[in-house]
């Protein structure tokens, strides 16, 4: 079976972007990520009850602390 084709029949391919498109790109990604990483912090704690959190908290350290054999 022949492979299918993203693109339609009779349609040009798209062009593969340039190094400084790709560049402009990532750097522009890598600013949206930073935006939801700032805001992802406080408003998980806000979603989140003081027991909750206790609770994350507790289990985390116990995480960190355990023996790993």
């Amino acid at each position: 079976m022949p492979k299918r084709s993203s693109t339609p029949p009779g349609e040009p391919k798209p062009a593969e972007a340039t190094d400084e498109e790709q560049a402009q790109r990532k750097a522009a990604a890598a600013i949206l990520g930073r935006l939801g990483g700032l805001k992802g912090g406080d408003a998980r704690a806000k979603a989140l009850s003081k027991a909750r959190r206790s609770a994350i908290a507790k289990k985390a350290a116990k995480a960190r602390w355990t023996k790993k054999s």
